[in-house]
């Protein structure tokens, strides 16, 4: 059996991007030639460590089990040379998820889900350097009575994730049947997606798109790199569309086709527009702008203001893995980023002449 892990573990990278199709293990197998009739589940469990029945057959109801393309029930009897693949939760962790108090700010909750709105500054689950005061460590206290939340998974719940400094809309399964029909919905990129982002530079077009792999730097390892010519990194595509144009800095809206870590950080950088005050991809230091010192102030004024990448998940719209209906969610920008967009609004009325540099 090929088995290809989808979640990048280096703890370096663990604050991804919303690398939504990078939350699930992908297994692929093609059946033996001398395989006896066998029902998938049976089959699978035997073939997949750590993996329970109850699990794999949570997987089949969810439409995550594949036989030559189509999805199967628990019950399909496997015959040789079917091609099986399954996306599945990740296996527990051992890592130590201790419940925290921590407040939440949740829009909206019922049986199967809860939408939480992120602060920037918050890792979603812990990892290198971050152990304590995560998403994850408040869930599983607020949760704490959910059998899915009892046995102390790091990523209970989790079917995408933003970066510890992005702010904005998360959704969270709060069962196993929930958590397998939103992963599939993510890992199909069938979820609606949109980030406001606040970039360096004016872009040339009003709207675009942009294509490129993304995979580990060569040069950096703390950093993800586009590979134009495809010869390295995982399929991306980012659309995005101006809707403010205040001189030195655009903000955008981004809508994802993919979900690759730091996809929209590195896919701006590529184009020449990285994330304003963006310490890991160079948008933390002045790349537009006049030489004048008054300038150089204010603009470092705006960096103590969002000591952040000026990146927010603005909404977030999926089928409800119980009613099968449409949902959808958004957030309000914050603070830090509304007042920094409010500051360069105000230098553009003040500077009409700088206004379209």
């Amino acid at each position: 059996m090929n088995e290809e892990d989808l979640l990048g573990d280096d703890p370096e990278l663990t604050d991804g991007a919303d690398p939504t199709e990078e939350m699930y293990e992908h297994y692929s197998v093609t059946v033996d030639k001398g395989q006896n009739l066998l029902r998938i589940d049976k089959f699978l469990t035997n073939r997949m460590e750590g993996a329970s029945r109850n699990r794999i057959q949570t997987a089949a109801d969810a439409g995550n089990i594949l036989v030559n393309g189509v999805p199967v029930k628990s019950s399909y009897k496997v015959k040789p040379l079917d091609r099986v693949s399954i996306v599945m939760p990740y296996p527990l962790r051992e890592v130590e998820i201790i419940p925290e108090n921590i407040p939440l700010d949740i829009r909206y909750e019922d049986d199967d889900l809860i939408i939480v709105n992120k602060p920037a500054g918050m890792v979603v689950h812990p990892g290198h350097g971050n152990y304590s005061g995560t998403l994850v460590n408040a869930l599983t206290y607020h949760l704490k009575d959910l059998p899915l939340f009892r046995d102390g998974d790091m990523r209970a719940g989790l079917v995408h994730r933003i970066d510890k400094n992005t702010s904005g809309i998360l959704v969270v399964a709060k069962n196993e049947r929930a958590h397998a029909r939103l992963a599939k919905q993510f890992f199909d990129h069938s979820i609606h997606r949109v980030y406001h982002a606040l970039v360096w530079g004016n872009m040339e077009a009003d709207e675009g798109t942009v294509v490129g792999n993304i995979g580990r730097s060569v040069r950096d390892r703390l950093k993800m790199a586009v590979f134009p010519d495809g010869d390295g990194g995982k399929h991306a595509v980012t659309h995005y569309r101006v809707l403010e144009r205040l001189g030195y800095v655009n903000l955008i809206e981004c809508r994802l086709e993919t979900g690759r870590t730091h996809q929209i950080r590195v896919h701006m950088e590529y184009i020449g527009h990285p994330l304003f005050n963006d310490e890991r991809y160079g948008g933390d230091r002045i790349l537009k702008g006049t030489t004048f010192s008054k300038y150089k102030q204010f603009v470092e004024n705006c960096f103590r203001t969002m000591p952040r990448h000026g990146l927010h998940a603005r909404s977030l719209g999926f089928i409800h893995p119980a009613t099968g209906k449409d949902v959808f969610f958004e957030s309000e920008m914050p603070d830090d980023m509304r007042t920094v967009l409010d500051r360069w609004r105000n230098y553009v009325s003040a500077r009409p002449e700088e206004g379209g540099c």
